[in-house]
């Protein structure tokens, strides 16, 4: 099984990385604007960016390499760290998305928010396939739920409550899964998103963030993931 695996920046990347031990190491293969790290086993790890724009543009440089190496992939995973949404994602929890929505994708008006979509453009949701959200959460241990995409940070309690009005079902957020979404779904390739949980969201208090544990946890959960995307692979897919 081929798997891309999209990361913010390279501390994910490497958090992601030592899931996977062993002698070899990883490879490093260069695309335009961006550098693929190889391990053994089918899995490519990379450092596509902060934001859904750039994670998307890195994304679809790795998806159509490996489509025009005649190699496509099988499936593509958004991971790295993020805010969760109190009680329901405490600090140091994993979390799954069964949706990854644009949660800033529109236009702001005197009536409140209104999605793109309801402006007769594009769409704001990808939903990563029910049976493998199944296996990864089984697998480990992760709530599944909507993992919100932001273009800017929530760093008000006043901004964490409106996204929570609107998004009841909300777990976390983060910057790129949209994108590595989007992405994905031009390829026709299947996607997934798995959140650690670094932080509330919420007020901006550094003093309150865990970001080694949550990185920990990155590691923890890709080291039970792998046996998951093969089983989800060899029954799911094949029924």
């Amino acid at each position: 099984m081929r798997v891309l695996v999209a990361t913010a920046v390279p501390v994910e990347r490497d958090a992601v990385a030592r899931a996977f031990p062993g002698p070899v190491p990883a490879r490093e293969v260069p695309l335009p604007g961006v550098v693929l790290q190889r391990l053994p086993g089918g899995y490519d790890l990379l450092a596509a960016g902060v934001g859904p724009a750039l994670a998307a543009a890195s994304t679809a440089t790795a998806l159509t390499a490996a489509a025009l190496d005649g190699a496509p992939y099988d499936l593509v995973v958004s991971a790295g760290i993020g805010g969760g949404f109190l009680p329901d994602a405490p600090l140091g929890s994993l979390v799954v998305a069964d949706e990854i929505t644009a949660a800033d994708l529109g236009a702001d008006t005197p009536d409140g928010f209104v999605p793109v979509t309801e402006l007769g453009f594009g769409t704001v949701i990808h939903r990563p396939p029910e049976s493998l959200v199944r296996e990864v959460v089984s697998a480990t241990g992760a709530r599944a739920g909507t993992v919100l995409t932001v273009s800017t940070v929530t760093g008000t309690a006043a901004r964490a409550t409106a996204l929570r009005a609107r998004h009841p079902r909300a777990l976390a957020e983060a910057m790129e899964g949209f994108g590595v979404a989007e992405a994905a779904a031009v390829h026709g390739v299947p996607v997934l998103e798995l959140r650690a949980v670094s932080n509330p969201v919420g007020p901006r208090d550094r003093a309150a963030w865990r970001i080694g544990d949550a990185l920990s946890a990155l590691t923890a959960g890709f080291g039970k993931l792998a046996p998951a995307l093969e089983s989800w692979k060899t029954h799911d897919r094949t029924h």
